[in-house]
């Protein structure tokens, strides 16, 4: 019996985030603020919560208030587990 060649698709399971560039000093490397938007599970009010990503940004291109879409990769460095997917739109 000849035996099918099964082509297996893999799911990128990378999460994917969209957030405001807040620092762009280092070398290679940019800080990228994530807010998101939940409600209180009391009160129901909506809360902004925010979380700070490095990202590994090669040629320097990135400004301050760029907003820009990461993607999560292999550890590049201590702190550093982010890339840049592309840059969705530039500071004014």
């Amino acid at each position: 019996m000849a035996e099918e060649a099964t082509t297996e698709v893999r799911e990128n399971a990378r999460k994917v985030r969209e957030g405001l560039v807040t620092s762009s000093g280092m070398d290679k490397t940019a800080v990228v603020t994530i807010t998101t938007r939940k409600p209180h599970r009391r009160y129901r009010k909506t809360m902004a919560r925010s979380t700070k990503l490095y990202v590994h940004d090669e040629e320097n291109t990135l400004n301050v208030g760029d907003r820009v879409r990461v993607q999560e990769t292999r550890p590049l460095s201590k702190l550093k587990r982010w890339r840049i997917v592309e840059i969705l739109e530039r500071a004014k």
